[in-house]
């Protein structure tokens, strides 16, 4: 199946809409198939700020209105635990308030950007789509990261380069409660790192320290930076740590797919 097959089939979903290279493609795709596709964002004190400009922008570009859609997953316990299973309760959560304003918008149909390199058994909130229905379609289209890439730049889509983004959630170890306040902090620290010119990195809290994990290409950078790294962090945190484990970058994404 390719997508204009799929979309000829499903002429009209809802799509949750992150501002992410695979979900910006897949509205290019539906749009250019000829689909009716409105897209959704989810505002939660899991994404930042960022993400939500990135989202209203790519919907401007392609003409489309974009609906936001508020809520709250730290109320849920099973999510605020942070327990190893909290990707699974978070993509409950919010993808049936997701399907929820859809349907009551007349689209009962929620697709995703989920892509064919997204390993379903290291994302246990893929169970928790297919339970709710959500279509992805391209997984369903073999379509792998770094073809939506390639497609994105043929698209000149602003999103073809963006590195790969998790939520905040992630920047706490597993076991430790998730806070608003310590998603703060780490957001609020990730803006700092990046004004440094990085790109593509990870920050987690780790035992009161900032543990930064960066790319291979940009590992050069952190160590000519270290003095300025430490400066932007060390008043929020007890201590700044390198990780020797690289990120994947774009390079790396590529040829895995």
């Amino acid at each position: 199946m390719d997508l204009p097959t799929f979309f000829a089939q499903h002429p009209r979903a809802a799509l949750a809409f992150s501002g992410g290279t695979d979900s910006a493609y897949l509205l290019r795709a539906a749009l250019s198939a000829g689909a009716e596709v409105r897209p959704y964002f989810l505002q939660t004190p899991f994404q930042p700020a960022f993400e939500r400009a990135d989202a209203r922008r790519l919907c401007e570009s392609l003409g489309v209105p974009l609906t936001v859609v508020g809520a709250d997953p730290l109320s849920c316990p099973e999510i605020a635990a942070n327990p190893p299973d909290r990707c699974y309760h978070c993509k409950r959560l919010l993808f049936t308030r997701l399907c929820d304003a859809a349907a009551g918008d007349g689209f009962p149909l929620m697709i995703d950007g989920t892509n064919a390199s997204d390993d379903a058994g290291d994302r246990p909130g893929m169970r928790a789509l297919q339970e709710l229905g959500v279509l992805s379609p391209l997984r369903l289209c073999g379509i792998t990261k770094g073809e939506v890439r390639r497609r994105s730049r043929e698209a000149g889509l602003f999103t073809a380069d963006k590195p790969s983004y998790a939520c905040l959630a992630t920047r706490i170890p597993v076991g430790t409660p998730l806070t608003a306040a310590a998603l703060r902090l780490a957001e609020a620290a990730e803006e700092r790192v990046a004004a440094l010119g990085f790109i593509g990195f990870r920050l987690r809290l780790f035992h009161g320290c900032a543990r930064l994990q960066v790319t291979a290409e940009q590992m050069p950078l952190a160590i000519a930076q270290r003095e300025a790294l430490d400066r932007a962090l060390r008043a929020d945190f007890d201590g700044v740590l390198l990780d020797l484990t690289p990120r994947p970058g774009l390079r790396e994404e590529e040829r895995e797919s």
